[in-house]
């Protein structure tokens, strides 16, 4: 189970604990992963995602989930997300 929004793609990063003393170690910056569950409104049906709380704020921004998905790039999204996309595309064509 990785540690990546589905929506967004954001990931792990690294960096360094910076003591004191000014002593680096290497650590992990890891995203803020919600397990959410989104509504359709073109699909009339819900969908569960581990999304970023960025991410959150800019589906809500964009005015839902099928908004978000019109405007999202296909490389950012997962594999499941990519066919919710589809899905939803299909449905309102």
């Amino acid at each position: 189970m990785s540690r990546r929004c589905e929506l967004t793609g954001k990931g792990p990063m690294s960096g360094n604990n910076v003591s004191h003393a000014k002593n680096r170690t290497r650590r992990r910056f890891l995203p803020n992963l919600q397990d959410v569950t989104l509504q359709s409104d073109v699909l009339g049906r819900s969908f569960k995602f581990k999304v970023s709380s960025a991410a959150l704020r800019t589906v809500d921004h964009r005015g839902g989930l099928d908004a978000f998905m019109a405007k999202a790039k296909d490389a950012e999204l997962s594999a499941e997300a990519l066919k919710v996309k589809k899905q939803i595309l299909n449905a309102a064509a």
